[in-house]
């Protein structure tokens, strides 16, 4: 029936859609409206370790700056307790228990592997 890129691509497509969805209201794109992402990802990091959301002890200015100019997102779930699933899980758009990489071993991504970054190209 349908190819495993194919799915793969489908599931990538569909967290970028997601993610794009949630930010940007409803109207027609054009060239001039594609988005900007910019993700930050950062290993062992809380949301309750950052100043905009709280935090006295560990200053975080410039990420409280970016928090303030922009958009702060409250509801994220992690793709794994460690960082390599979850990069998987981000750059895939795969779940967990779908991506090759499932622990911090050094497992590559393969070139049928599909990622958020091809399918924005």
């Amino acid at each position: 029936m349908f190819s495993a890129k194919l799915i793969r691509q489908s599931y990538a497509l569909a967290a970028i859609f997601l993610t794009v969805a949630s930010v940007y209201p409803s109207k027609a794109a054009t060239v001039s409206d594609r988005p900007n992402i910019i993700y930050i990802m950062a290993d062992d990091l809380g949301w309750g370790d950052l100043g905009c959301y709280g935090q006295k002890r560990i200053q975080t200015p410039n990420l409280d700056t970016m928090a303030s100019e922009g958009m702060r997102f409250t509801q994220v779930y992690a793709g794994s307790t460690v960082c390599a699933p979850s990069r998987s899980v981000l750059m895939t758009g795969l779940h967990t228990g779908h991506t090759r990489v499932r622990g911090n071993a050094r497992v590559p991504l393969l070139p049928e592997d599909v990622t958020v970054a091809e399918v924005l190209k």
